[in-house]
């Protein structure tokens, strides 16, 4: 039996509309301590904003975070996956990707959020699986993660 996506993901996904500002963005992020929310509008995904946005389009661009709204720098191509995919295919879509957050989406309504350190956590399948997929072209921001759960 392989596991699959719905075994690890997280059920209560923090979301935010895209016509929130940044600053309030980074707030909720912070009170809640994660490093993305999924963008809602109208009940369906438009996108993510990541911490890795908010350094490259508001910090680098030296925007300001009270004045610019989620959707002007939200990634906007999300990648999604169902609660019945198997985490050997999710963990390809991220590797392939360079992505490390994958919303889980089912009859086009938001369901969960699968991350590389959820994946990285759920021991020891997944350890065998990630050290297959782990090779000399992992992205840096990637390795950090298994680094630190792969021993």
């Amino acid at each position: 039996m392989s596991l699959k996506v719905e075994d690890v993901m997280i059920k209560d996904v923090i979301a935010v509309d895209a016509v929130s500002t940044v600053k309030e963005a980074v707030e909720i992020m912070n009170k809640h301590e994660i490093g993305c929310l999924v963008v809602i509008e109208r009940n369906k995904l438009v996108g993510i904003l990541t911490e890795r946005d908010i350094l490259k389009r508001v910090l680098a661009a030296t925007k300001n975070p009270e004045k610019t709204k989620v959707g002007e720098i939200m990634t906007t191509r999300v990648l999604t996956v169902s609660p019945t995919t198997d985490l050997e295919e999710a963990a390809k879509l991220m590797f392939e990707n360079n992505v490390k957050k994958l919303p889980v989406v089912s009859e086009g309504k938001l369901v969960g959020l699968v991350t590389l350190t959820d994946l990285a956590r759920f021991q020891p399948e997944i350890i065998r699986l990630l050290r297959r997929l782990i090779g000399e072209n992992t992205p840096k921001r990637m390795k950090k993660v298994l680094d630190y759960y792969i021993v």
